[in-house]
């Protein structure tokens, strides 16, 4: 029998951090959260980054999360956004380290393969895919995609370390005999 947990997903960003909070009852996954954080506001990168902690905190603190997912930084033309993005992650994953929270880091492209079955999907795709997926409502769907995109990384998450054929894995023959005593006669 599955465990229930909560996964936090988290889309990095220095002007919009987008989240969301997958529930795992047993097997079957639902939503229990979604969001953005709205960065723009502030100038000083750093109380940014500062922001992206605190709320991260206050998700956790919110939801109680067992795992964190989280979307790694790809290497783009701009290096100095790919910098700010990488120093969001950071920030994000300071904050599920501090609470002892295990962090699991996925590419965009095996995010977006593992929601859509298409690596180079449009954002668009993902959330349509994730709201079929998790029964979403169209009130629920927030028109800013950093928040499915959050979720998104969740539910990859969910796939990677919910697959039945994997629970069961043996390193040989005793291993087989230990783990199932009732299925060997004498």
């Amino acid at each position: 029998m599955t465990k229930d947990r909560i996964i936090l997903g988290i889309d990095p960003g220095t002007i919009v951090m987008g989240y969301g909070v997958l529930k795992i009852a047993g097997s079957k996954p639902g939503l229990e959260a979604m969001g953005v954080l709205q960065l723009n506001k502030y100038e000083d990168h750093y109380l940014r980054l500062r922001k992206i902690f605190e709320r991260v905190l206050g998700l956790i603190e919110q939801y109680h999360p067992d795992e964190l997912a989280i979307e790694a930084p790809f290497f783009g033309k701009n290096v100095q956004s790919m910098l700010k993005l990488g120093r969001a992650q950071g920030v994000a994953m300071a904050a599920a380290l501090e609470r002892d929270i295990p962090i699991f880091e996925y590419a965009p492209l095996k995010i977006k393969m593992s929601i859509t079955g298409n690596g180079n999907a449009a954002k668009e795709q993902v959330a349509g895919m994730l709201q079929r997926f998790l029964h979403i409502p169209d009130e629920a769907m927030l028109p800013q995609l950093d928040a499915t995109d959050g979720l998104a990384a969740a539910v990859c998450h969910f796939f990677q370390t919910n697959n039945p054929i994997s629970e069961k894995k043996y390193t040989g023959w005793k291993d087989f005999v230990a783990k199932n005593p009732g299925k060997v006669r004498k």
